[in-house]
């Protein structure tokens, strides 16, 4: 995965597999400090121990179609050749955070990619779960919530193909506001 939206959408299906019925992604993009950092948050079946201490091996997954699970190894030592990090914390029954920082600056940062995309993707094939994306940029911040979303359209789902441009209009848009970065 070379964009931080891909490392979303994986560690979103993840937590959809792990029968989250919401997840919470924060981004906070600090350029006083030179720091981007990431946290994604479901409440999920979550993961024992063993299961934990094994995650960042590439030939370990849960999954059983492939038999390789390279998404957060590769999104630890994407964080790590910034000078960041990568912290992931499970229980069972509690769910699962996923935590990583980036150098803000660093030339070999991987780009946002298309965040829009990644966001409406997980509410089409997910119109059930709640997702609450934050961006926050200094002082500003955009919030997407569904569950808001979904009080305001009352009966019409959430993946009709209109709310879905309208949501990820807004995206770009509220991105737009804050400055976020690319």
């Amino acid at each position: 995965m070379i964009e931080l939206s891909l490392h979303i959408l994986d560690i979103s299906e993840n937590a959809v597999r792990a029968e989250a019925q919401a997840i919470y992604i924060t981004l906070v993009e600090d350029p006083q400090t030179d720091c981007l950092t990431m946290e994604i948050r479901d409440n999920g079946k979550g993961m024992t121990e063993a299961e934990l201490n094994r995650v960042l091996d590439p030939f370990y997954t849960t999954k059983k179609v492939r038999r390789i699970g390279l998404g957060l190894p590769m999104l630890a030592q994407a964080a790590q050749s910034t000078g960041g990090w990568f912290e992931i914390a499970s229980k069972p029954s509690e769910g699962t955070v996923v935590k990583v920082a980036f150098q803000l600056s660093h030339i070999d940062r991987q780009p946002m990619g298309d965040i829009p995309a990644a966001l409406t993707t997980l509410i089409v094939g997910n119109p059930e779960m709640r997702l609450v994306y934050r961006h926050r940029r200094e002082q500003m911040e955009y919030l997407l919530d569904t569950d808001l979303i979904k009080q305001e359209i009352e009966d019409i789902p959430i993946n009709h193909i209109e709310v879905l441009k309208f949501i990820r209009q807004d995206i770009v848009e509220g991105l737009k506001e804050i400055n976020a970065q690319a």
